[in-house]
């Protein structure tokens, strides 16, 4: 298996498994491969750099613990700042966009097709994945 960075034609950079380089190759082709975010076909490799050393091959187990403490830190400072409008997040970054509603900070859920439909109306949103949970909870 083989990860490559992806980029479509409206610049959206994306992350996609394949079984060899070819196979990327034949589905890029094909137009099977879309982008999550705005669903277009015209597909090719972004530029990448090599990972020469990752922080478990390095012996520095405390590098990635550094950084999830970041990662939490931004997700909680992100969530601390913003109203949680949940399922409804389609709904009101619309409203907002819209002026129909007071301009704020919100974060919630979204699936894939509200997401796109969001990027096409022109709305700007960030997409803040879910963190794991510790293994402590």
């Amino acid at each position: 298996m083989i990860l490559f960075d992806l980029i479509c034609a409206e610049d959206h950079v994306f992350e996609a498994w394949f079984r060899d380089s070819e196979t990327y190759d034949a589905q890029a082709a094909s137009g099977e491969i879309e982008c999550p975010l705005c669903g277009d076909s015209h597909i090719t490799k972004a530029l990448m750099t090599p990972n020469i050393a990752r922080s478990a091959e390095t012996g520095d187990p405390g590098q990635a613990a550094q950084m999830m403490r970041q990662l939490r830190a931004m997700h909680e400072e992100i969530t601390k700042h913003s109203d949680d409008v949940g399922e409804k997040f389609p709904e009101e970054a619309r409203k907002i966009h819209y002026g129909e509603t007071e301009k704020r900070n919100i974060h919630g859920r979204a699936d894939l097709a509200d997401a796109r439909a969001l990027d096409e109306e022109g709305i700007e949103f960030g997409i803040l994945p879910p963190l794991p949970r510790r293994k402590d909870n």
